[in-house]
């Protein structure tokens, strides 16, 4: 029987100029094939590595369909014409904006937001809906919140999904946008929150793991982890800005950090050598499929995410505000300056009628106005009062 030769013909290759990792795929040079079977009796059969295999990329689209449909369904609900006095792109009918004053982003109410689901601790503490953990990571606060998110979740996790399969790329950004709004629960619990930015933080997370656990197969891996490193630097500090929920942000990454070393885990090149030999050769010693490193990752990553997971879930129900027990834990979140403020009280206005006159007095600001209404609604007097405030 022959021995393995050192080194099968599994390359490594890494994009230059740019974040994204390519993993290792089994390849055989023409010339190499036909040499060794020239050498040998019994022709040389390369088989593909199921490890390394391309996936076909659906469920990151779908993700990106199904974000799409449940913002125009927002906007359906929304209403505005029939809820607002003023409305952006009127010519939409039901599917017209709040007024920018009111939303920036091009988008619907909060009150629209809260209806389809929406992060509002007070009633997935008090009313037992837990379901909002997981639905909020579905909506979005407008079109260009909406575009921000689609085009990095098209640009990060089509390229994971190809290389890592359906299953795993779906349940690390599950699992992510879940740990991302547990963080955002424990730590803003005065505002509602939407958005998918903590799964897709999560992919970075996951992308970044992934890199250390399976460190041995790639080229020029340290300009890929700079290049990583940096990325998720800037997207964390843009964090820092008010409106931004940045906590959900560190808690998809960290929740995608952990499960990175345990979902995207890879075997090393000896095992691959052993299993995927050409017929009539054989290795002089066994090597285990995964290095030592990988699994004390893997088991301290799983541990780290069940306890991490666990408290998480049982202090939100209890109701705690972690900001009680961390004093500078808010600034993570938003930092003050000069030129903007950290103001996070939740808007909410006096009104007084008389006839179909409504006078409305800011409660944060004291601001006040006086507005002609003929029997409105409850969502549109909230929304004249959010217009007010801001």
């Amino acid at each position: 029987m022959a021995t393995v030769p050192d080194n099968l013909p599994i390359r490594v290759h890494s994009r230059r100029g740019g974040n994204m990792i390519h993993p290792v795929s089994l390849e055989s040079p023409p010339s190499a094939a036909a040499a060794t079977a020239a050498e040998s009796p019994n022709s040389v059969v390369y088989r593909e590595v199921k490890h390394f295999k391309k996936w076909f990329p659906w469920l990151i689209p779908l993700f990106v369909v199904a974000n799409t449909v449940m913002f125009i369904i927002t906007m359906s609900v929304n209403n505005c014409p029939k809820n607002s006095t003023s409305c952006v792109a009127r010519f939409l009918g039901r599917l017209s904006f709040q007024p920018f004053k009111e939303n920036p982003l091009l988008g619907p109410s909060s009150s629209a937001l809260e209806k389809m689901g929406a992060l509002d601790v007070g009633k997935v503490v008090h009313q037992h809906e837990g379901w909002r953990l997981i639905t909020c990571m579905w909506l979005h606060g407008g079109v260009f919140h909406l575009l921000a998110n689609m085009l990095s979740l098209l640009v990060i996790g089509i390229r994971l999904e190809q290389e890592f399969g359906f299953v795993r790329i779906g349940l690390l950004y599950l699992i992510s946008g879940l740990g991302g709004s547990v963080l955002s629960a424990l730590f803003i619990q005065s505002n509602i929150s939407v958005g998918a930015s903590g799964a897709l933080f999560g992919l970075l997370g996951g992308m970044l793991s992934e890199l250390i656990t399976n460190w041995t197969i790639y080229a020029n891996k340290v300009a890929a982890l700079l290049t990583l490193v940096v990325i998720i630097a800037i997207n964390l500090a843009v964090g820092i800005l008010p409106h931004v929920d940045n906590f959900a942000h560190i808690g998809g990454f960290l929740s995608g950090f952990l499960l990175g070393f345990v979902f995207l885990i890879r075997p090393q090149f000896g095992w691959v050598n052993q299993r995927y030999a050409p017929a009539g050769y054989s290795s002089t010693s066994a090597t285990p499929k995964f290095k030592a490193y990988q699994c004390v990752l893997w088991v301290l990553s799983l541990i780290l995410l069940i306890v991490g997971f666990t408290v998480g879930l049982v202090l939100l129900l209890r109701g705690e505000d972690l900001n009680d027990h961390c004093s500078w834990c808010h600034y993570l979140s938003c930092v003050p300056t000069s030129r903007w403020s950290c103001n996070t009280q939740p808007i909410s206005c006096q009104a007084e009628q008389i006839g179909s006159q409504y006078t409305l007095t800011c409660s944060n600001s004291s601001k006040s106005r006086t507005y002609s209404l003929l029997n409105p609604t409850a969502t549109q007097i909230q929304g004249l009062c959010a217009q007010l405030c801001r």
